[in-house]
């Protein structure tokens, strides 16, 4: 039986990048159910850094995190992850509220004319956000897991939790083929599947709530969108980005409740996103290249979870990381890596209240 000090349940973003803060210090293996690290969330996500996503505290941690993603340190990675494009957040009237820390200004009616062609004319001003950019996720994850290996970390694929169990001082993890690891603390990053692994370790769940979001590619009859900034709207009922010379990357940003699995795109909701985006430019749409789901993951708050659980005090979250688990993860790493080791946290981080993000929040004073 293999015996490890800390058994990180997942290998996305929030598993690697926790593990490679950890390993090295305590002995670590990440165990991941599928047949390599990252085909839920972490691998289907059109990533980008946007300061405003998710909230003021939220946006603390998306600071805390843009130098790292934007300059990581020459053993982690030569190049950076980051390849900014701003973002254009329309409105017909009342321009969005943003955290005030983030930088923005106000566009008129000429600036988007000058920006997006063919913009229809219900859209008469905006919030010009320009730091906004395109994360290489995949290049992230994969600087993480490299850095995991390298300081001596474990990632054991196709290896889903069955059950664990505590005794003596240890989890006794039993793996669906039948194996039997231990390890003294247990974590649970296990994104949409974050309740159901607690639940099979007999840990009371936090409510976490996985959520389907839509992407869409489309071939446009029209030139020049690779380098177009990010463009929402101020009710949160889509964005696009270009991709390509004439493709674009859409998004109804649906957050559609469900049961954690494979997620795939659905004839309807891909519909919905064409639609809206018909509604913001007079774009012809030549072809529905390719459709994909993923699930994002909420706690009630919709705040992520960091921290050991209070009424079962070795099992740590690292969970609920909804649409901005890869823009904070090198802050939420962090964050994360000091609390399980309960050490000082980063300088990079030492303003960033962790209470914001324990998990004592969703349990009720009574039962902890």
């Amino acid at each position: 039986m293999a015996d490890y000090d800390v058994l990180i349940v997942g290998g996305g973003i929030a598993g690697s990048s926790l593990g490679a803060g950890i390993a090295g210090v305590r002995r670590t293996a990440i165990i991941e159910a599928e047949s390599y690290c990252g085909f839920h969330a972490t691998g289907r996500s059109a990533a980008f850094w946007l300061e405003s996503y998710g909230g003021p505290q939220v946006a603390l941690l998306s600071a805390a995190s843009r130098d790292f993603l934007e300059n990581p340190p020459p053993d982690f990675s030569d190049l950076s992850f980051l390849r900014t494009r701003g973002a254009l957040h329309l409105a017909r009237d009342e321009l969005p509220q943003l955290p005030p820390t983030v930088e923005a200004r106000i566009f008129e009616r000429s600036d988007l004319e000058r920006l997006i062609p063919g913009i229809r004319a219900q859209w008469r001003r905006a919030l010009f956000e320009p730091g906004c950019a395109d994360i290489d996720v995949a290049a992230l994850h994969a600087a993480y897991l490299r850095r995991f290996r390298a300081k001596g970390g474990r990632v054991a694929t196709d290896s889903r939790l069955q059950s664990a169990s505590r005794a003596n001082g240890k989890w006794r993890v039993r793996l669906e083929d039948g194996s039997i690891l231990s390890a003294a603390v247990l974590v649970n990053a296990a994104g949409a599947w974050a309740d159901a692994v607690a639940e099979a370790c007999g840990v009371v769940p936090l409510g976490i709530a996985p959520k389907r979001r839509t992407m869409v590619q489309l071939r446009i009859g029209r030139a020049g969108l690779r380098d177009l900034p990010l463009v929402d709207d101020a009710d949160g009922t889509f964005y696009f980005k270009g991709e390509g010379d004439r493709t674009i990357w859409l998004s109804p940003h649906d957050e559609i409740d469900t049961d954690p699995c494979d997620a795939a795109a659905e004839e309807i909701d891909v519909a919905t996103a064409i639609d809206r985006f018909e509604r913001v430019v007079d774009w012809p749409i030549e072809a529905v290249e390719r459709s994909w789901a993923g699930l994002r993951s909420f706690a009630s708050d919709r705040l992520p979870v960091y921290g050991f659980d209070p009424r079962t005090p070795s099992f740590f979250w690292s969970v609920g990381q909804g649409g901005f688990g890869i823009q904070t993860a090198p802050a939420a790493s962090q964050l994360a890596t000091a609390l399980l080791l309960g050490e000082q946290p980063h300088e990079t981080i030492q303003a960033i209240d962790a209470r914001l993000f324990a998990p004592e929040r969703l349990v009720p004073v009574t039962a902890r």
